[in-house]
């Protein structure tokens, strides 16, 4: 059986305060906990040696019993291969882990001991100090939540307040959000229990369809219905895009379906300040209705001279 040390499992120094070990488990336990790490082993392993330094380290009987044995460590593996021999005195300790029967015993009085490893057993089984399952420390429930949006609310970010749980919650949206992102809170699910940390909040954004974009990643693409005069003689048109309205230019005989790039005026690139993708327009020529006799005579003409 190894030796565990729990110092170095929360990164701290043996003449860690209470405060901060308590500061250091808690950045570990957000940072390993499952639900931030789905469906890793390793990141559920390191959670449980976490919480298992923290149980010791944060109970002060624990902590002195465990600093009691860390200075005879090496005298037991010494001595571990010769029984009771090499003048250690394992009762001391592992009287803590004992059922009964001698040895090393099981028997977790915090209704989980699978949590623990055969090292926290073996000398903190029995060790209860009136501490039960509900007494461990533990992360606070996680909240989700889900946020709808509309593409220029998301184009422009800014705050929001929602309500979670029945309490009113004012964050600041980032401008260029995803649809089916999701952002996490700290600190905004329920309390931990005995010192563990608090769960955090989990906020999916989901945005409305709008008819006039489509987009790809930060790039925008819209449909611009162009005259057929404007296509044929060319002019100029303005068009009303997320960032303001904008003059293009549009050449001579401009086909159906040209498309055109407007660099910088696309969707704010997530988190990255001043960045921002294309706008692609679509030209699309629509064709006069309600023609006059007049109108028909010179279309006439048109035709004509093109044979």
């Amino acid at each position: 059986m190894d030796y565990k040390d729990y110092y170095k499992v929360l990164g701290v120094e043996k003449t860690a305060t209470a405060d901060q070990i308590k500061k250091a488990y808690r950045k570990l336990a957000r940072q390993h906990h499952p639900d931030v790490n789905p469906n890793n082993p390793e990141a559920e392993q390191r959670f449980k040696e976490v919480n298992e330094a923290n149980e010791v380290l944060s109970d002060p009987e624990k902590r002195q019993k465990y600093d009691q044995l860390g200075a005879d460590w090496q005298r037991y593996q010494q001595a571990g291969s010769r029984g009771s021999g090499g003048g250690f005195d394992w009762s001391q300790y592992a009287q803590y882990g004992q059922t009964g029967g001698g040895g090393f015993g099981g028997g977790s009085p915090f209704g989980d001991e699978a949590d623990f490893s055969d090292f926290f057993s073996s000398i903190f089984g029995n060790m209860g100090g009136g501490r039960t399952g509900a007494g461990r420390a533990g992360a606070g429930q996680d909240y989700q939540a889900e946020l709808e949006l509309s593409l220029e609310e998301a184009y422009h970010g800014g705050p929001r307040t929602l309500t979670v749980n029945g309490k009113n919650l004012r964050i600041t949206i980032q401008p260029g959000v995803e649809d089916g992102q999701t952002i996490r809170l700290r600190d905004q699910g329920t309390p931990g229990r005995n010192g563990g940390p608090s769960g955090s909040l989990y906020i999916t954004f989901r945005l409305r369809p709008d008819a006039r974009y489509t987009r790809a990643g930060a790039d925008l693409t819209m449909d611009v219905p162009v005259s057929i005069y404007t296509a044929l003689l060319g002019g100029e048109q303005q068009v009303d895009t997320l960032a303001g309205p904008v003059k293009i230019t549009i050449k001579p005989e401009t086909p159906n379906g040209t498309r055109l790039r407007l660099r910088g005026k696309g969707f704010p690139v997530y988190r990255q300040s001043g960045q921002f993708g294309d706008l692609y327009l679509r030209l699309t020529l629509t064709l006069p209705t309600n023609l006059t006799d007049q109108e028909k005579d010179l279309l006439r003409q048109l035709a004509a001279l093109r044979k």
